[in-house]
């Protein structure tokens, strides 16, 4: 498996490649996505797996990764979608954002990050390995939870998250 990243500058031209770990040692601005699931006034929220080696236990967005060196961003979510969540949906890219978060680890994630949207209601098969709780939430209750108690979201889904209801118009 190909696990180099794809290095970018603050236009996400890309500008080289390094190898996952590596990246996030030596806090490199890299190309990565979030994907919000929706269905009605409901969003699809995920617990990382405590294992993770970084926001492990926190909640986050349905499916968020990194496309690989050589792959397409839209390829890279639709295999990350089956990989984490076990399922396929159209999805579509509403904005992106660039965010810098420090780990205690000396990991970082500086991350040029594309956000995706797609409406999906069936059913799920969440990889244990990433994924340690799936549930659907309100929005209504989601936004007051985020207020209350935001240290038990990951950083880049409490960025996201009011600019994505913004273009919502939630």
């Amino acid at each position: 498996m190909n696990d180099e990243l794809i290095l970018v500058d603050l236009n996400d031209t890309v500008i080289g490649k390094g190898e996952k770990l590596w990246v996030h040692q030596n806090d490199k601005l890299h190309r990565a996505f979030s994907v919000f699931i929706i269905s009605g006034n409901k969003m699809l929220i995920q617990r990382r797996n405590r294992k993770k080696y970084h926001s492990g236990g926190l909640w986050a967005n349905a499916c968020c990764s990194h496309p690989r060196f050589g792959e397409s961003l839209e390829e890279a979510v639709h295999r990350r979608m089956r990989e984490e969540l076990g399922m396929e949906t159209e999805v579509r890219e509403l904005f992106h954002f660039v965010y810098r978060t420090s780990y205690d680890n000396s990991l970082t994630e500086y991350e040029y990050d594309h956000v995706f949207i797609g409406d999906y209601a069936d059913s799920f098969s969440p990889s244990a390995e990433e994924i340690e709780e799936l549930k659907w939430i309100e929005i209504d209750d989601l936004k007051n939870d985020v207020l209350q108690k935001p240290q038990c979201y990951a950083s880049w889904f409490i960025i996201a998250l009011p600019r994505l209801l913004e273009v919502l118009g939630k």
